[in-house]
């Protein structure tokens, strides 16, 4: 009963809290007894306070190990502000100079120091494993525990050598393990390399009922993210792309559309990243644009939405990236976009990992592509891939399948193929196996095994590849078949798999999304959202462009070509800022050509009382990109084109394309210095004229005209670069 009050009273009168959430308060009863103790908990849920408070209540100094500078220096200043004292917690990592690295330690060895935070590769030192034998360690606290296992989302060697360190501290030193993020292989990996297979374990349900999931096709996604944040009215969110060069993009893209958002990666120094965090904290920024390194640790309750412009690379990953939002219980949208390519691309940087690290990445990584293209509740998959059971009814919509159902189908007859085959092949072998026999795909490991030559082979060919798929998906989220994670995904048939071979029943299935499909769908929305084609403003516009180009004595396309028309017919600007936000009008070609169009689109959309689609206009940053800027720069200079190629790493079509596009926006550029070495002036003068006469911008057609057989296409490319240069901008 002291205890009891003890620990009430230290909740109350260090954190102002008058009760605990969940299962802390046994949490921190168990360490205080100074059990092992494992505790798998959900973002938000509060897992910091588990060892938190305990340390505070325990004599000497807990130990807590974590990967994160920024969660160190967030959760120490956290602390720092309930107590008194500077000194009540510190952390000890790189980013400390010697003096400040002295005053830790004094601190500690003098008993100040309540809890200290120490990053795995200090801990490994030597120096500090003397120092920390010296201190008092009441108990060891290993966060983000998931780091240990290479099944884990963020796997770090460093976290192997834990429990060799914590060996040396001293005799029945108590261990707490934490994790946001454990898969049951994952749980079984920490408790085994902590050797604390004997640990009490609390395990708290991984569902958050208040966050919504969607997948959506990654189509036209910069649009649909600045649309979907204009209409949160300010709210905070968390942007996450998988490389920094992208980050900064959709920063800038963000910034450049009223957005205010900031990038956060690993290849800013530290001071800018601190610096951040603070903002975001302090509500200077409304958005994060960040990779994985962002949100470890930060506690910011009210992150209204977490979109991943990329798809993570794991389902580990997602759940705990789309965590960030909603923590204070209240509103959290979780959208990622997902493109088979992207997916693509992370399976070839696996391809030079050792094998086993290939085979593993392989595994994790399917379950993200299986998770994104399946029609079955969202919730009801995530809390399946943690090892917890889940009625989809329980959803309440708040995921994309619930709330938009896919039509089920019977799938008795094709549950019962793959079960029989499973059977069959001895539970040897996965379920792309299973798909590629059903469905007759032919590859490499169906002829080693000669299972091209079973029957089944092809058996199941006119259901198709997305039918077999939705029913091996399914077949695993409702426990026909177990998939052994130690063996790379190999399925078993589970004693409901086998009861339902004996006794088989009518049974439904949803079909996994068919993402073509969708993306064209979604385009068609995105049209009649108000970004449909004007015919009646199109037919205006060029004729328009045909009689400012009489007057200027020059072909129409030179003053804009037909697509940035069609995008002016679309999106009806009627500014000169809101003109240079259409592909291929830039700054020049907006001010030489655009008054009068805009003055055009002013009338007609008053005229016609028209509502102008602006939450769909997205303004670019092309323009701005390093590669234009060095290649008009290298122009300037009079660097020969060859050179310019070679030193970007480009061929010569892909600098041509480069150079036309910058001309094509309004940018003057005099490459008479190159073409001058490899066309005589006659030769030039000739290709000017055709240019001059003709209505039809085409370089096949000026090649055919001109004659294949005295004029290259790079040749007459360049001459339509010199020709638009000089008369259009």
């Amino acid at each position: 009963m002291e205890v009891k009050k003890s620990l009430f009273d230290n909740l109350q009168s260090f954190f102002g809290f008058d009760k605990f959430k969940g299962e802390q308060e046994a949490i921190i009863t168990s360490i205080l007894s100074g059990d092992d103790t494992f505790v798998i908990m959900p973002t938000g849920g509060g897992k910091s306070m588990c060892y938190q408070l305990p340390a505070l209540m325990s004599e000497g100094t807990a130990i807590v190990i974590s990967p994160l500078i920024a969660l160190m220096k967030n959760q120490v200043d956290q602390l720092r502000a309930f107590g008194s004292t500077d000194s009540i917690a510190h952390f000890l990592n790189s980013s400390l100079n010697k003096t400040e690295t002295a005053q830790v330690k004094k601190d500690a060895l003098e008993g100040l120091t309540k809890l200290l935070y120490v990053a795995p590769e200090s801990l490994a030192k030597q120096e500090n494993i003397d120092f920390l034998k010296a201190v008092g360690v009441s108990f060891v606290a290993v966060d983000e525990a998931h780091c240990i296992s290479e099944w884990g989302h963020d796997f770090r060697p460093e976290y192997r050598k834990i429990r060799n360190v914590i060996s040396q501290l001293g005799e029945n030193v108590p261990i707490i393990a934490l994790t946001a993020t454990a898969t049951p292989k994952v749980q079984h990996d920490i408790q085994k390399n902590l050797q604390m297979s004997k640990a009490v374990t609390y395990k708290s349900s991984f569902n958050r009922p208040n966050l919504y999931y969607e997948i959506r096709p990654k189509k036209d996604s910069l649009k649909e993210i600045i649309k979907f944040i204009k209409a949160k009215n300010g709210k905070t969110g968390i942007i996450y792309c998988l490389s920094r060069k992208k980050v900064e993009e959709v920063a800038e893209t963000l910034n450049v559309n009223g957005i205010k958002a900031l990038p956060y990666h690993a290849g800013l120094d530290a001071n800018t990243r601190a610096t951040t965090q603070d903002r975001f904290l302090k509500e200077d920024v409304d958005v994060i644009v960040a990779t994985i390194a962002f949100g470890m640790g930060i506690d910011k309750p009210d992150v209204r939405f977490v979109i991943h412009y990329d798809m993570p690379k794991s389902m580990e990953g997602y759940y705990q990236e789309t965590g960030r939002a909603g923590r204070d219980g209240g509103e959290g949208t979780c959208i990622a976009f997902y493109d088979e390519k992207d997916i693509e691309k992370l399976a070839k940087f696996m391809k030079d990992k050792p094998v086993s690290e290939r085979e593993i990445g392989t595994q994790i990584l399917k379950e993200v592509i299986d998770y994104a293209e399946s029609s079955v509740c969202r919730r009801k998959q995530i809390l399946h891939y943690f090892g917890e059971s889940f009625n989809e009814s329980s959803c309440n919509s708040m995921c994309d399948n619930c709330r938009h159902p896919q039509e089920k189908f019977e799938a008795e007859k094709d549950l019962l193929s793959v079960l029989q085959l499973v059977k069959k092949l001895d539970e040897n072998f996965d379920d792309e196996h299973i798909v590629n026999i059903l469905s007759g795909t032919q590859d490499a490991e169906m002829v080693t095994f000669e299972h091209n030559k079973l029957p089944e082979f092809g058996s199941g060919k006119e259901r198709g590849e997305i039918v077999w798929k939705s029913v091996l998906r399914q077949a695993v989220l409702n426990n026909f078949l177990v998939k052994d994670i130690d063996s790379y995904g190999i399925l078993k048939l589970s004693k409901f798999g086998k009861s339902y071979l004996e006794s088989p029943y009518s049974i439904k299935f949803v079909l996994n999304r068919d993402f073509d499909s969708i993306v064209a769908s979604d385009n068609d929305d995105i049209k009649a959202g108000g970004g449909a084609l004007d015919d009646v403003l199109l037919g205006m516009f060029k004729d328009l462009r045909k009689k400012i180009a009489k007057q200027k004595n020059i072909p129409p396309f030179v003053i804009f070509q037909d697509p940035s028309l069609e995008e002016m017919a679309s999106q009806y600007p009627i500014s000169i800022d809101e003109l240079k936000q259409i592909s291929g009008v830039g700054h020049g070609k907006a001010i030489r050509f655009g008054a009068p169009f805009i003055e055009m689109i002013k009338k007609y959309v008053e005229e016609n009382d028209i509502d102008r689609p602006q939450d769909m206009v997205v303004k670019s940053t092309v323009n701005k990109s390093s590669l234009k800027v060095s290649i008009i720069q290298n122009i300037d200079r009079q660097i020969p084109l060859n050179d310019i190629a070679s030193s970007k790493g480009l061929d010569m079509p892909l600098l041509i394309h480069e150079i036309e596009s910058i001309v094509s926006s309004g940018t003057k550029l005099n490459i008479n210095y190159y073409i001058d070495d490899i066309l005589d002036e006659d030769r030039q003068d000739e290709i000017f004229d055709y240019f001059r006469a003709s209505e039809e911008d085409s370089v096949e057609l000026a090649l055919a005209e001109l004659g294949e057989e005295d004029y290259t296409r790079e040749e007459i490319q360049l001459m339509r670069i010199k020709f638009i240069s000089e008369l259009g901008n």
